[in-house]
Protein backbone atom coordinates (compact mmCIF):
# COMPACT_ATOMS: atom_id res chain seq x y z
CA UNK A 1 0.00 0.00 0.00
CA UNK A 2 1.20 3.31 -1.04
CA UNK A 3 0.11 6.48 -0.47
CA UNK A 4 -1.24 7.97 -3.18
CA UNK A 5 -3.95 10.24 -5.13
CA UNK A 6 -7.54 7.91 -6.27
CA UNK A 7 -10.70 8.16 -7.41
CA UNK A 8 -13.68 7.75 -4.64
CA UNK A 9 -17.21 7.52 -5.94
CA UNK A 10 -19.93 8.88 -3.44
CA UNK A 11 -22.67 6.60 -3.76
CA UNK A 12 -25.20 8.26 -2.55
CA UNK A 13 -24.61 10.63 -5.31
CA UNK A 14 -24.07 7.93 -8.27
CA UNK A 15 -27.39 7.43 -10.13
CA UNK A 16 -25.50 5.09 -12.63
CA UNK A 17 -25.68 7.32 -15.83
CA UNK A 18 -22.55 5.04 -16.74
CA UNK A 19 -21.04 8.26 -18.24
CA UNK A 20 -18.02 7.87 -16.40
CA UNK A 21 -16.98 4.85 -17.96
CA UNK A 22 -15.90 5.98 -21.20
CA UNK A 23 -13.74 8.75 -19.78
CA UNK A 24 -11.52 6.22 -18.23
CA UNK A 25 -8.79 5.23 -20.67
CA UNK A 26 -7.77 2.44 -17.78
CA UNK A 27 -11.40 1.46 -17.59
CA UNK A 28 -11.43 1.10 -13.64
CA UNK A 29 -14.45 2.06 -13.58
CA UNK A 30 -17.63 -0.36 -14.25
CA UNK A 31 -21.48 -0.08 -13.20
CA UNK A 32 -22.65 -2.38 -10.86
CA UNK A 33 -25.37 -3.24 -8.57
CA UNK A 34 -26.73 0.34 -10.59
CA UNK A 35 -23.91 2.09 -9.07
CA UNK A 36 -20.51 3.38 -10.30
CA UNK A 37 -17.73 0.82 -8.87
CA UNK A 38 -13.99 1.14 -8.62
CA UNK A 39 -12.76 -2.76 -10.30
CA UNK A 40 -9.21 -2.09 -8.90
CA UNK A 41 -7.33 -0.02 -6.91
CA UNK A 42 -4.13 -1.10 -9.17
CA UNK A 43 -6.21 -0.35 -12.21
CA UNK A 44 -6.90 3.82 -11.32
CA UNK A 45 -4.04 6.11 -12.21
CA UNK A 46 -5.70 9.06 -9.98
CA UNK A 47 -5.71 11.74 -12.71
CA UNK A 48 -8.98 12.34 -12.94
CA UNK A 49 -10.17 11.91 -16.69
CA UNK A 50 -13.27 10.31 -15.51
CA UNK A 51 -13.93 13.59 -13.15
CA UNK A 52 -15.76 15.13 -16.37
CA UNK A 53 -17.73 12.77 -16.99
CA UNK A 54 -20.11 13.10 -13.99
CA UNK A 55 -22.73 14.68 -14.26
CA UNK A 56 -23.77 14.24 -10.55
CA UNK A 57 -19.99 15.21 -9.10
CA UNK A 58 -20.29 11.99 -7.63
CA UNK A 59 -16.46 11.29 -8.11
CA UNK A 60 -13.52 13.23 -6.36
CA UNK A 61 -10.15 12.69 -5.71
CA UNK A 62 -8.75 11.96 -2.87
CA UNK A 63 -5.60 10.90 -1.33
CA UNK A 64 -5.27 8.19 0.52
CA UNK A 65 -3.25 4.48 1.57
CA UNK A 66 -4.28 2.34 -1.90
CA UNK A 67 -2.44 -0.09 -4.18
CA UNK A 68 0.27 1.28 -6.28
CA UNK A 69 -1.38 2.11 -9.98
CA UNK A 70 -0.44 -0.74 -12.03
CA UNK A 71 0.49 -0.13 -15.50
CA UNK A 72 0.90 -3.65 -16.27
CA UNK A 73 -1.80 -4.87 -14.72
CA UNK A 74 -4.29 -2.16 -16.89
CA UNK A 75 -2.53 -3.77 -20.27
CA UNK A 76 -3.60 -7.26 -19.13
CA UNK A 77 -7.54 -6.09 -18.27
CA UNK A 78 -7.55 -4.03 -20.80
CA UNK A 79 -6.68 -7.19 -23.34
CA UNK A 80 -8.40 -9.73 -21.62
CA UNK A 81 -11.32 -8.00 -19.59
CA UNK A 82 -15.02 -7.77 -19.92
CA UNK A 83 -14.56 -4.31 -21.09
CA UNK A 84 -16.81 -3.30 -24.68
CA UNK A 85 -14.67 -3.50 -27.09
CA UNK A 86 -15.40 -1.85 -30.52
CA UNK A 87 -15.04 -3.47 -33.60
CA UNK A 88 -12.09 -2.26 -36.34
CA UNK A 89 -13.29 -4.15 -39.03
CA UNK A 90 -13.23 -7.46 -40.55
CA UNK A 91 -12.37 -9.48 -43.50
CA UNK A 92 -16.08 -10.22 -44.39
CA UNK A 93 -18.92 -7.82 -42.91
CA UNK A 94 -21.87 -9.73 -41.55
CA UNK A 95 -25.28 -8.46 -41.97
CA UNK A 96 -27.90 -9.15 -38.95
CA UNK A 97 -31.31 -10.29 -40.36
CA UNK A 98 -33.94 -7.37 -39.51
CA UNK A 99 -36.64 -8.48 -37.11
CA UNK A 100 -38.88 -6.10 -37.68
CA UNK A 101 -42.39 -6.72 -37.91
CA UNK A 102 -44.37 -3.13 -37.88
CA UNK A 103 -43.62 0.11 -38.69
CA UNK A 104 -43.99 2.58 -36.71
CA UNK A 105 -42.12 1.45 -33.44
CA UNK A 106 -42.01 4.55 -31.18
CA UNK A 107 -44.28 4.36 -28.46
CA UNK A 108 -45.97 7.83 -28.84
CA UNK A 109 -46.37 6.98 -32.84
CA UNK A 110 -47.64 3.11 -32.77
CA UNK A 111 -51.89 3.38 -33.28
CA UNK A 112 -53.79 2.00 -30.58
CA UNK A 113 -55.15 -0.80 -32.77
CA UNK A 114 -53.45 -2.56 -35.11
CA UNK A 115 -52.81 -6.09 -36.68
CA UNK A 116 -49.39 -6.30 -35.41
CA UNK A 117 -50.90 -6.21 -32.05
CA UNK A 118 -53.53 -8.16 -32.61
CA UNK A 119 -52.51 -12.37 -30.43
CA UNK A 120 -48.95 -10.95 -29.92
CA UNK A 121 -46.49 -10.47 -27.73
CA UNK A 122 -44.99 -6.87 -27.16
CA UNK A 123 -41.65 -6.19 -26.53
CA UNK A 124 -41.26 -3.00 -24.70
CA UNK A 125 -37.70 -1.34 -24.58
CA UNK A 126 -36.26 1.55 -22.97
CA UNK A 127 -34.58 3.46 -26.68
CA UNK A 128 -31.02 3.04 -25.17
CA UNK A 129 -31.41 -0.82 -25.21
CA UNK A 130 -31.02 -2.02 -29.08
CA UNK A 131 -27.92 0.16 -29.04
CA UNK A 132 -26.32 -1.59 -25.62
CA UNK A 133 -27.79 -4.82 -26.70
CA UNK A 134 -26.97 -6.14 -30.22
CA UNK A 135 -28.22 -9.00 -30.16
CA UNK A 136 -32.06 -7.90 -29.29
CA UNK A 137 -33.23 -8.91 -32.67
CA UNK A 138 -32.32 -11.74 -32.99
CA UNK A 139 -32.94 -13.05 -29.29
CA UNK A 140 -36.02 -11.31 -29.01
CA UNK A 141 -37.62 -9.32 -31.30
CA UNK A 142 -38.48 -12.47 -34.12
CA UNK A 143 -42.25 -12.70 -34.00
CA UNK A 144 -43.10 -10.10 -31.81
CA UNK A 145 -44.24 -6.55 -32.06
CA UNK A 146 -41.86 -3.60 -30.54
CA UNK A 147 -43.03 -0.10 -28.47
CA UNK A 148 -39.99 1.48 -26.72
CA UNK A 149 -39.70 4.89 -25.10
CA UNK A 150 -37.50 7.06 -23.11
CA UNK A 151 -38.72 6.79 -19.39
CA UNK A 152 -36.51 9.93 -17.77
CA UNK A 153 -36.84 11.97 -21.21
CA UNK A 154 -40.54 11.31 -22.10
CA UNK A 155 -43.35 12.08 -20.46
CA UNK A 156 -43.73 8.59 -18.88
CA UNK A 157 -47.59 9.40 -17.69
CA UNK A 158 -48.33 9.26 -21.79
CA UNK A 159 -46.64 6.18 -22.14
CA UNK A 160 -48.69 4.49 -19.44
CA UNK A 161 -52.02 5.93 -20.71
CA UNK A 162 -50.58 5.14 -24.38
CA UNK A 163 -49.81 1.32 -23.50
CA UNK A 164 -52.60 0.74 -21.47
CA UNK A 165 -54.93 2.02 -25.00
CA UNK A 166 -53.16 -0.56 -26.57
CA UNK A 167 -53.76 -3.19 -24.35
CA UNK A 168 -57.35 -2.40 -23.95
CA UNK A 169 -57.83 -2.61 -27.63
CA UNK A 170 -55.68 -5.55 -28.59
CA UNK A 171 -55.67 -8.90 -27.57
CA UNK A 172 -52.17 -9.28 -26.23
CA UNK A 173 -50.47 -12.10 -25.25
CA UNK A 174 -48.12 -10.76 -23.10
CA UNK A 175 -45.15 -7.87 -22.59
CA UNK A 176 -41.33 -8.79 -22.25
CA UNK A 177 -39.57 -5.39 -20.66
CA UNK A 178 -35.95 -4.94 -21.40
CA UNK A 179 -34.42 -2.06 -19.55
CA UNK A 180 -31.08 -0.63 -18.61
CA UNK A 181 -29.38 -1.06 -15.33
CA UNK A 182 -29.31 2.77 -14.71
CA UNK A 183 -32.00 3.78 -12.24
CA UNK A 184 -33.01 6.25 -14.11
CA UNK A 185 -34.13 3.30 -16.71
CA UNK A 186 -36.09 1.57 -14.03
CA UNK A 187 -39.07 3.73 -14.81
CA UNK A 188 -40.14 1.74 -18.03
CA UNK A 189 -41.73 -0.97 -15.44
CA UNK A 190 -43.58 1.76 -13.92
CA UNK A 191 -45.32 2.72 -17.26
CA UNK A 192 -46.02 -1.10 -17.99
CA UNK A 193 -47.46 -1.48 -14.48
CA UNK A 194 -49.87 1.53 -14.95
CA UNK A 195 -50.63 0.44 -18.01
CA UNK A 196 -51.98 -2.92 -17.14
CA UNK A 197 -53.68 -1.28 -14.32
CA UNK A 198 -55.50 1.17 -16.65
CA UNK A 199 -56.29 -1.55 -18.88
CA UNK A 200 -57.30 -4.24 -16.22
CA UNK A 201 -55.25 -6.93 -18.42
CA UNK A 202 -54.09 -10.35 -16.80
CA UNK A 203 -51.48 -11.01 -18.86
CA UNK A 204 -48.08 -12.42 -18.32
CA UNK A 205 -44.81 -9.53 -18.03
CA UNK A 206 -41.06 -11.06 -18.57
CA UNK A 207 -38.60 -8.63 -17.22
CA UNK A 208 -34.93 -8.49 -18.45
CA UNK A 209 -31.84 -5.60 -17.73
CA UNK A 210 -29.16 -5.01 -19.84
CA UNK A 211 -26.03 -3.74 -17.67
CA UNK A 212 -23.71 -0.83 -19.77
CA UNK A 213 -21.31 -3.50 -20.30
CA UNK A 214 -24.28 -5.33 -22.75
CA UNK A 215 -24.77 -7.95 -20.78
CA UNK A 216 -28.51 -9.62 -20.55
CA UNK A 217 -29.66 -10.12 -17.19
CA UNK A 218 -33.25 -11.75 -15.73
CA UNK A 219 -35.21 -9.23 -13.60
CA UNK A 220 -37.11 -10.47 -10.28
CA UNK A 221 -40.51 -9.57 -11.01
Amino acid sequence: MVLRKIVKINEGLCNGCGLCIPNCPEEALRIIDGRARLVSEAYCDGLGACLGGCPAGAIIIEEREAEPFNEEAVTTHLKTGTHLQISQGSKKDIEIPNRLRQWPIQLRLVPNKAPFFENAEILVTADCVPFSYPSLHEKFLRGRSLVFGCPKFDDAEAYSVKLGDILKSNKVKGLIVIHMEIPCCHGLRWIVDKALEKSEANIPVHQMTVTVEGKLRETKT
